[in-house]
């Protein structure tokens, strides 16, 4: 197998299916990337580019353009800027959130419907989609930033019918970003300039459109928005308006934009009445009523006669081929005609050909013209796209803090809501800050809505920081730094990992990385392993992240069906008991999905399995076992447990004696055989003492 960097190629290419192709060390080089940013974007160092503190950001983007270079074949003149990624400027997700929060697409059939895109995005052109996805992709942390944004969602929604009609000319805006790459690589074909053209040809009235907007924001894309009428103009001067998809074969050009040309044109249509003209001259002449001047690739121009006339052919005309009903002939008048048709065309595909691609070349030349208006478009899009959602959905616009608090009235998931179209969402409230309500312990059964709570406080905190407006009916968000989850668990069987070891390597990167200013979700810790080890981490886990002293102190949902984790409430500074409420008659239930103080009385989980469809015997059978157990097991045993003594974990006592002998013995005089007599002792002294 091929090794980098430590890491096996083949294994990558096998597990995740991709293509993985290692390039020479000439490409790493830093002189070599240093002079190639330098010459294609033509600066003298690259603090002018923003890279004068990344060595490795250099590296990176040096042997990216120069292998692009190798494989495009050319200047790839539509690379204008390059932009730094640093993690400061956005909010931190890392992968098993993305995936938990279900951003792009859903955790189990990987699709867009059923994820916060899916919702968010109503955007008209390609270029807004994907600017809308790296939004979601990468929310903001600047509070500046985001009430900027804020502000041109409220002014799209204050003019809504400015901004359905901006909306409405979108729709014609083809994907200029791509386009632009297809004209730069000179692969772009005649209809992709119409389609260019089209997309041009909405640009004014967007441009007039956004005038009549005055926050920040929209002013910035109105001012970046340069409606480009030149190229309009010259696509239009140039271009026929259904030309064919290839390039080599005429008809490309409009007439009037080019004399030469026009002239060549010309000799194709008047060689055409002179056919006409000499086929009824040669009619005349030999008396063949049915006479007539043919082409076709092979042989060029030619007289057809059917054989029932072949007596009347007079000398002068040269046999060309013979056929089962008929002769083809020429004449030397009409192979003058024939090469002055035929060059005329040849010559006219050829410069037609030629001026199609000026015209590429010369929009090619205004890339950054282009670029910039694209961006323009694809922010404007992406504003009306959110704005129009807003309305729709019934969202409000959020209150944005820097103190951390979290203060959500009647909050629905955005996904949810969406997908129970028919039937009512349950909203709920959520109170969380750094201070009296930093841990919320969520018990109550499967089923009741604890997940979708949880998820849905994490979406509107990541929907407040894109600027986007939250389904509430109001709304505090404290900016946080990251978000991260823990929810449900799926065997890695790929990587040879348990449930309990997937859900373990998570929960240690987030002890690793959350700061007090963080979100963290965490959906039932510990239940891949005993009730009584699950237990013990899970405790652990939430007063480490809660307690502010001795660990994270960060704003944390965890959903638990360990009920003794309630006791935390009171203990430890911050934390607070929820439910989620069910209403019970007999042994049937009905989840309510209202969150409410306190903790849960029961965990009903035969109730569930009941409305699952497990058989009445099983779970009739389930309600006795229950009962023995409830009968014959000492009062719940954990609640006897003194969690206090457990405070200070301490170990077997070691008698004093032994410790004196540790602390007076000399290692560094001891020989080998005195040690392991020495260690033989120890042992014998240990064990004594541990079982007597």
């Amino acid at each position: 197998a091929l090794y980098m960097s430590g890491l096996n190629m083949e294994e990558l290419k096998d597990r995740y299916q991709m293509a993985v192709s290692s390039l020479d060390s000439r490409f790493f080089s830093d002189d070599v990337c240093r002079k190639v940013l330098k010459e294609h974007f033509k600066v003298l160092s690259l603090e002018g580019l923003g890279l004068g503190d990344y060595e490795n950001g250099m590296i990176a983007s040096g042997c990216v353009l120069q292998y692009l270079y190798e494989t495009q074949k050319n200047d790839l003149s539509q690379l204008t800027k390059l932009t730094p990624y640093t993690s400061g400027q956005f909010m931190m997700i890392d992968t098993s959130t993305r995936r938990n929060l279900e951003l792009v697409e859903t955790l189990r059939e990987k699709q867009k419907r059923g994820s916060l895109l899916w919702v968010l995005d109503r955007t008209r052109t390609a270029m807004g989609a994907r600017m809308l996805r790296s939004f979601i992709e990468q929310p903001l942390v600047r509070k500046a930033e985001i009430e900027k944004r804020q502000a041109a969602v409220e002014e799209l929604n204050m003019n809504f019918i400015s901004r359905e009609e901006i909306r409405e000319y979108l729709n014609s805006v083809y994907d200029l970003e791509r386009l632009l790459g297809r004209i730069s690589y000179k692969t772009a074909n005649p209809r992709d300039l119409l389609a260019f053209k089209t997309s041009l040809s909405m640009l004014p009235h967007i441009k007039r459109l956004l005038n009549e907007f005055s926050c920040d924001l929209l002013k910035e894309i109105h001012e970046e928005l340069d409606p480009l009428e030149d190229l309009y103009d010259l696509v239009d001067r140039a271009i026929v308006e259904e030309p064919p998809i290839t390039v080599r074969e005429g008809g490309i050009i409009k007439d009037g934009y080019s004399e030469e040309a026009d002239q060549y044109r010309k000799a194709k249509t008047e060689g055409k009445a002179w056919l006409a003209e000499l086929e009824s001259q040669e009619r005349e002449k030999t008396g063949i009523k049915n006479l007539k001047i043919k082409f076709n690739k092979v042989f060029g121009y030619y007289f057809e006669v059917t054989n029932s006339f072949k007596e009347l052919v007079p000398d002068y005309f040269i046999r060309k081929q013979t056929l089962t009903n008929a002769e083809r002939y020429t004449t030397d008048r009409l192979k003058e005609l024939e090469d002055v048709i035929m060059g005329a065309e040849d010559r006219l595909y050829t410069l037609e050909y030629e001026l199609f691609c000026g015209v590429r070349d010369q929009i090619a030349g205004e890339v950054v013209r282009i670029q910039s208006t694209a961006k323009a478009i694809a922010g404007a899009d992406v504003f009306t796209a959110l704005s129009a959602v807003a309305m729709r959905n019934n969202y409000v616009k959020p209150k944005i803090n820097e103190r951390g608090v979290i203060h959500i009235r009647n909050g629905r998931h955005p996904v949810v809501e969406q997908m129970l179209k028919g039937s009512l969402f349950v909203p709920n409230d959520t109170k969380l800050n750094c201070t009296t309500d930093r841990c919320l312990i969520i018990t109550g059964p499967n089923m009741a809505g604890k997940s979708t709570y949880m998820r849905q406080n994490a979406l509107i905190a990541l929907m407040a920081q894109i600027g986007s407006f939250v389904p509430a009916t109001s709304c505090h968000v404290g900016v946080v730094d990251a978000i991260f989850t823990r929810i449900g668990a799926s065997d890695d069987l790929a990587a040879g990992q348990s449930t309990f070891m997937v859900e373990m390597t998570e929960v240690a990167e987030i002890l690793k990385n959350a700061t007090p200013k963080s979100l963290v979700v965490l959906d039932e810790i510990g239940r891949g392993t005993s009730t009584f080890d699950g237990m013990s981490i899970a405790r652990a886990v939430v007063e480490h992240i809660s307690d502010p002293a001795k660990g994270l102190g960060c704003k944390t949902l965890f959903a638990t069906h360990y009920h003794e984790l309630t006791d935390l409430e009171g203990a430890i500074e911050g934390v607070k008991n929820y439910n989620i409420a069910v209403k019970k008659r007999g042994e049937d239930i009905t989840f309510l999905r209202r969150i409410i103080r306190g903790p849960a009385d029961d965990s009903y989980g035969i109730e569930v399995a009941k409305l699952a469809g497990l058989p009445g015997t099983v779970t009739r059978r389930a309600h006795e076992v229950l009962r023995t157990l409830e009968a014959s097991a000492p009062k719940n045993k954990v609640e006897q447990m003194d969690f206090d003594a457990l405070q200070e974990y301490s170990s077997p006592a070691v008698p004093s004696e032994m410790m004196e002998k540790l602390e007076a013995l000399d290692v560094e005089t001891l020989t080998p055989i005195e040690a392991l007599n020495f260690l033989y002792e120890l042992k014998k002294t240990l064990s004594g003492s541990l079982n007597g």
